[in-house]
This record gives C-alpha cells, structure tokens and sequence, in this order.
C-alpha cells in the first residue's frame, strides 16, 4: 500500500485490538493515511505498558477485549489529555461508563473515510 499524505492525522497511534486480523487492517489503513508510528496492544496490561513507555497522540479501543474491557486504558489516557475514540462490533448496543458517553465510536466494519474523519478530528470535537 503507498502511503499517502494527509494534514492533520496524529503522528504516534495506539491500536488496542485482541483480534489480529483486525489490528493489522486498522494498522495498514492508518499508515496509509500518513500516520508515522502505529503500534498495537491485544491487552489492557499490554496497552498501559505502551502508555507508559511513550505516550501516543490518538489510540484506538476495542471496548471488549478477551476477559476484559478497555475502559481502564481509557481511564489513563484520559488523564493523559489524549484524545482516543472506543471500537466495537455492537455498535450503539455497548453501554460505556458515564465518563465517557460522549466518546467518539468506531463501529466495526469501519469504513475508511470514518476512521480518517476520526483521525483529522480536532480535540474537544
């Protein structure tokens, strides 16, 4: 895939996915959109490990991980001030904590124009 440049997407993304195919789709459709660094967490652990050593501009959740939810590395990078965006194949069925109801979702299958738009959007949008 030739990456193509785009103004405005963050430089370092988070992917938290437990589904490898999936994260590998969401790694290769980002970096096509110009997106320097893209790393990826199957795990809360994993994910808060990578937070840790370096912090990204933008993450990605899957809300429901295998025996786990994302809302703790939610919780973190909310702290944080990074902007993040929850994933899921439920769509408006999943049920997010108050905090943070009024995130922006992802439904699974994306498009990619979503996930781009998603990208560009500016924070407090």
């Amino acid at each position: 895939m030739q990456a193509v440049s785009f103004d405005h997407v963050p430089e370092d993304v988070l992917i938290v996915e437990d589904d490898p195919i999936i994260a590998l789709d969401f790694e290769d459709t980002i970096l096509g959109f110009g997106v320097k660094t893209v790393r990826t967490a199957g795990s809360v652990a994993r994910a808060l490990d990578l937070i840790a050593d370096r912090a990204p501009d933008f993450a990605l959740l899957d809300v429901a991980l295998v025996r786990e939810k994302s809302f703790a590395i939610a919780e973190r990078l909310d702290a944080l001030g990074i902007r993040f965006a929850f994933v899921t194949g439920y769509s408006a069925d999943v049920r997010l904590p108050e905090a943070f109801a009024d995130r922006p979702r992802l439904p699974k299958p994306f498009s990619t124009d979503a996930l781009h738009a998603l990208l560009k959007r500016p924070a407090g949008a």
